[in-house]
């Protein structure tokens, strides 16, 4: 993130007013340490906004994905069917447990995993002799996949899904949280997401078991004992109590941050829906995004880095889709079932500012710069 006065940034957070409230209190009784009560008060807040019956609050949501893989069972030589249009932190935990990825292409309608390349790759992966350990669900940019097919595969051949949710919190399919179909999901707090820890993830599951053991390896794996025994390999990968108290205020106002996004996007469809060519992402039946980022597709004859590089001199953070990992020079030599959808999202998609504070005539400026970019002859 760039700051130089006056720029108008991709994703920032914004604070509630209850914020200061919970931290001020921990520092008055000394929590300012990885225990205390802002932790299970978070977890308690997670489990309402979600209607989940356990949550684990992280350091990250990277590695509420490395816990939610291990506890599951994931390990070395297995086979993790992952979404290749994400970010990197959902594929790098499945190479942390000595697993590889498979990576599943997209469909137009949500850019999420493909219902029916799901099924050809499960197919053909029984086929080698190789039943995938887990498959590994993205819900990108906070538009939720086609859940309803999706599980339905899963729980067919009998494979657990993990939910990335890490941009979806407060998005949902057919009235239910995302996050909440598989057997377990996650969330970033991250400094971009829509609510903020400053830097924390989640994890959430109705499996008590999975939850214990998650929260056991995510205290270094400490043995019930008066003195540090370790019987297992863990990590530390405990929020702090500081962060924990941020994400208490931030979660209190999460729907009216969902409610300022929506209307982000909305604004941005009714100024540029007109372009020729241009594509914003509707949301499909039974689907509700948080619209964390609002994102467009350009028309013909134009790229994303020419258009971020002029709006870059405006001042104007955007930023380009995912590039999918199918392509990353890391798992260029990875298995991947696709048409190539999400490498042609990659050349077409653009970012647009979309924090939920964003001024008005910020936006409008915005929008008077891509108007004048996009219909020029």
């Amino acid at each position: 993130m760039i700051y130089r006065p006056g720029r108008i940034f991709l994703s920032v957070p914004q604070m509630g007013g209850h914020e200061k409230n919970y931290v001020q209190k921990a520092i008055e009784d000394n929590w300012v340490t990885t225990t205390g009560p802002n932790i299970p008060g978070f977890e308690h807040d997670i489990c309402q906004h979600t209607n989940s019956r356990h949550a684990v609050a992280l350091s990250s949501g990277t590695a509420a994905i490395h816990l939610a893989l291990r506890v599951l069972g994931v390990g070395p030589g297995d086979e993790v069917l992952c979404s290749t249009f994400t970010f990197i932190a959902s594929a790098n935990p499945i190479l942390y447990l000595g697993a590889t990825p498979v990576f599943i292409e997209s469909e137009a309608e949500t850019w999420n995993m493909c219902p029916d390349t799901l099924r050809a790759a499960v197919e053909a992966r029984l086929k080698a002799g190789k039943k995938p350990a887990a498959i590994l669900l993205v819900h990108l940019y906070g538009m939720p996949a086609k859940l309803k097919k999706i599980m339905a595969i899963a729980d067919e051949y009998e494979i657990p899904v993990v939910e990335d949710a890490a941009e979806a919190l407060g998005s949902r399919y057919g009235g239910h949280q995302v996050g909440t179909f598989g057997r377990v999901g996650i969330f970033s707090f991250n400094g971009n997401k829509i609510i903020t820890t400053s830097g924390g993830g989640a994890l959430i599951t109705e499996d008590k078991a999975l939850a214990e053991q998650a929260r056991f390896l995510a205290n270094l794996a400490k043995d019930p004992a008066p003195h540090y025994q370790h019987s297992q390999m863990g990590y530390n990968y405990r929020l702090s109590n500081i962060s924990a108290g941020v994400g208490r205020g931030q979660i209190e106002v999460l729907e009216t941050r969902v409610k300022q996004r929506r209307e982000v996007f909305n604004y941005y469809r009714k100024q540029l829906g007109h372009i020729e060519g241009l594509e914003l992402l509707a949301e499909p039946h039974k689907c509700f995004s948080n619209r964390w980022l609002t994102t467009i597709l350009l028309p013909e004859g134009h790229t994303p880095e020419n258009i971020r590089l002029t709006l870059e001199e405006e001042n104007i953070e955007t930023r380009p889709l995912w590039k999918p990992m199918h392509l990353q020079p890391l798992f260029e030599n990875n298995l991947y079932f696709g048409n190539g959808l999400s490498e042609n999202l990659f050349k077409r998609g653009l970012c647009l500012p979309s924090s939920s504070s964003l001024s008005e005539e910020d936006q409008e400026k915005v929008i008077k710069h891509l108007k004048r970019l996009l219909e020029e002859v």
